[in-house]
Formats: structure tokens, C-alpha cells, sequence
């Protein structure tokens, strides 16, 4: 990990709520004299006193490592800014709608960056009645392959998870549709907007 917790966040977090350094103390059970060395920066908590020291504080831990509040305070969120992350060892397929620390299988996955759609990863849509049905004209094999297609829509994310050797289509409702994605197991992910 590259950051680690700094006395200034501590200070501004229990200033922030409007706590004395003797009140933070007693709620973690350490000294005052030892959120003091914390804040002047003579010292840093013991990573077992992580947790405590977030929730005292009203926050996440990854809210006190990172020294932004991250919190969501938009409680409607926006779908478009989900995030997409992939297992490289299981192919576990994950969403997040806000700012997530994700990992599977032991590994912390980073979120993928779509890229516009190019000519090996053209995403084909048709209006069939009320859906919309997806191709995209890429090779199936066993080594090369669109392992997923996702559609995102103002209430929601439709995701189709594909095989290798099958065919590479789905059928997305069509209510709202904003965005589309292809996931290529080789080249990432690719994005349609409508």
C-alpha cells in the first residue's frame, strides 16, 4: 500500500466532528497523548486500530487511507459511471455503480477503461420489437474471445456473460439504453454510446 494514514486527516476528520482529541481517545481506547502524536505527525496508529479509528470518525477505511471523502452523498447515483472489473484467474465479472475497492481470488482488480468501439470490435445493434439485439463480429475460439456484453441504462445494467466457441450475441431490453459494452479477453473493454 502506498499511503498510509496522516496526522493532518485524522486532525481535519475529528475536527470535522466537532471532537476533542481527549473525546477521539476514549472512543478507541488509547491515550490522548497518543492521538496527539498521530496528528503532529510523531507517530502513526497501528494498523489494528484502523477500523475503530474510522468508524469513530464516521468513515470508511478506505476513506481514512485514501484522505478523501469519498462517501456517496448522491444517494440516486448516476448508472452511466458504473465500473466494470474482471478476475484474470476465475473470469468473475464484477459492477460497481460508485467508487469501489474490488478484488476476487485474492487479487485486487483494477476497474477496466472502455475504449470507443473500433472495426474488430464493432458493436451491432437491430431493433427487434422492444429489444434490442447485439452482435459484435468478432472470432469465438478458445483463446480470443468477447467474454461479455453489458448494456447500461438509466435504472440499471444488463449483463450477458459469453463463452468461448459460442455465438457472440444477446438481447438487451430497450428502455433507456445509454451506453453499451463488449469485454475482449485480449484487447479490454470496448463502448458503444447511444
Amino acid at each position: 500500500m502506498d499511503r498510509y494514514v496522516t496526522g493532518a486527516v485524522i486532525r481535519k476528520l475529528r475536527e470535522d466532528k466537532k471532537m476533542t482529541q481527549e473525546e477521539l481517545a476514549a472512543k478507541i481506547f488509547v491515550s490522548s497523548k497518543a492521538v496527539s502524536k498521530w496528528e503532529t505527525g510523531q507517530g502513526f496508529p497501528d494498523v489494528t486500530l484502523l477500523e475503530p479509528l474510522a468508524e469513530a470518525l464516521g468513515i470508511s477505511v478506505i476513506e481514512l487511507l485514501s484522505g478523501e471523502d469519498i462517501r456517496n452523498l448522491n444517494r440516486s447515483s448516476n448508472m452511466t459511471r458504473c465500473k466494470f472489473y474482471v478476475c484474470p484467474v476465475c473470469g468473475n465479472v464484477i459492477n460497481a455503480t460508485g467508487g469501489a475497492v474490488v478484488s476476487c481470488c485474492g487479487i485486487t482488480l483494477p476497474a477496466l477503461e472502455a475504449e470507443p468501439c473500433d472495426e474488430e470490435h464493432r458493436i451491432k445493434v437491430e431493433t427487434v420489437e422492444d429489444e434490442y439485439y447485439v452482435t459484435v463480429d468478432h472470432p469465438m475460439t478458445k483463446d480470443h474471445y468477447i467474454s461479455f456484453l453489458v448494456a447500461v441504462s438509466d435504472g440499471g445494467v444488463q449483463l450477458v456473460k459469453l463463452y468461448p466457441e459460442g455465438p457472440c450475441e444477446t438481447r438487451f431490453r430497450k428502455y433507456c439504453i445509454r451506453k453499451m459494452y463488449a469485454c475482449c479477453n485480449r484487447h479490454g473493454l470496448f463502448m458503444l454510446k447511444n
